[in-house]
């Protein structure tokens, strides 16, 4: 009973400390400023204060981004006409590696561009940053525009590289940080977050069609067609469910293409170069595979040994490109780590279950030659000495 008490206890300390953490209305700044209203933003552990003054139209706010390290970058921002990052009219708060803060201003105008300091649709006469035991905090004064109160907000972090901002990773919690704020009424929704989970699970279905098809089928398509062809009771069938399976995974896996597509023209911006290109890849190869299928020639004809050698050549480069470009997109995509561990446990299953079925197909073959050297000597094919 002693001995399971410390484990229980230390769980309640690191509950009611991550409560107290992340509850708004608790946490003290360093520079004593007491914040009227305040809410705990419902992903990235970040939080927002502020107090309003309606006689000028002005807000003093405190974003707070927790667990932040040194070369990162965090930032809160205000969309005036819309929603979403193309159009946030940002306070940026920049770590350098030995923790010095830089605060500035930024105006996002598309994807492509970096958060470089810029001007304002709305005046910032004060911002000021500070670093606070793994805490990034950002006081900034903004002069509400055209009498409004009620805007889309949006928040983020991210890397630094060479000391300028860097792309943020693309996990659900970097991608449902659309909310909005009303500094009048202290009423908050994040509603807008939809607009990030959706794109989420677009995303999330391009990567399952992808691994599926490309990354799982193919590789069992390919098994199919090695090793079954060696039993001769398993002729034809073998062909059969090496075409089912090839054509299955290419079907989805244009599917999964198109998704990614579909990515790239809503994503106008962000590029990821090496998986888009090994992408084009595979569906060009994979498309002259299917049409290979149409022109095999027979057994028997001449040009049958060049068609096998192109046929396996190009399928095992699409394989190993596919497993390549799973990996690619589960760097992007950053989804909780059992499921690349669920993957890379797939690819360990099939690899196993390869070098089995190659050793015993090995043996099968070579038992068959000696089987049948022996039949010929039994019949009088025997050179003599």
């Amino acid at each position: 009973m002693g001995k399971s008490f410390h484990p229980i206890f230390f769980i309640l300390i690191a509950i009611l400390t991550t409560s107290y953490a992340q509850d708004c209305k608790t946490y003290t700044f360093s520079n004593n400023n007491v914040y009227a209203t305040c809410v705990s933003l419902p992903v990235l552990n970040s939080q927002l204060h502020w107090n309003y003054h309606p006689t000028n139209a002005t807000v003093d706010v405190a974003y707070r981004q927790t667990g932040v390290s040194t070369s990162q970058w965090a930032a809160w921002a205000l969309n005036i006409q819309g929603s979403g990052m193309v159009g946030a009219q940002s306070l940026v708060a920049l770590i350098s590696s030995n923790g010095s803060v830089q605060a500035y201003t930024s105006s996002v105008t598309g994807y492509a561009i970096g958060l470089q300091p810029t001007a304002l649709s709305f005046g910032v006469p004060r911002i000021t940053a500070e670093m606070v035991n793994g805490d990034v905090v950002i006081y900034a004064t903004l002069v509400l525009p055209s009498g409004r109160t009620s805007f889309s907000q949006v928040w983020q972090v991210g890397p630094v590289t060479n000391g300028a901002p860097a792309a943020h990773r693309m996990g659900s919690d970097n991608t449902n940080l659309i909310g909005n704020v009303d500094f009048a009424t202290g009423q908050t929704s994040a509603d807008g977050g939809n607009i990030g989970g959706s794109r989420q699970r677009r995303r999330n279905t391009h990567g399952v069609l992808n691994a599926v098809s490309w990354g799982v089928m193919l590789p069992m398509g390919a098994m199919a067609a090695r090793y079954l062809k060696v039993f001769k009771s398993a002729n034809p069938a073998w062909f059969y469910i090496h075409v089912t399976c090839q054509a299955s995974a290419y079907i989805v896996g244009v599917a999964g293409w198109a998704t990614g597509l579909k990515l790239g023209s809503d994503s106008t911006g962000i590029k990821y170069n090496t998986h888009r290109n090994i992408g084009i890849a595979l569906f060009a190869l994979g498309t002259l595979q299917a049409f290979a299928l149409l022109l095999r020639p027979k057994p028997e004809n001449k040009y049958r040994f060049y068609w096998n050698v192109y046929h396996h050549a190009t399928g095992y480069t699409v394989i190993i490109l596919s497993i390549v470009n799973v990996f690619k997109g589960f760097d992007i995509l950053d989804p909780e780590k059992k499921w690349k561990k669920a993957y890379i446990g797939v690819l360990i299953s099939l690899g196993v279950e390869t070098v089995i079925f190659e050793a015993y197909t090995w043996f099968v073959v070579l038992k068959r030659k000696k089987d049948d050297k022996s039949a010929h000597v039994g019949n009088g094919y025997t050179q003599s000495a």
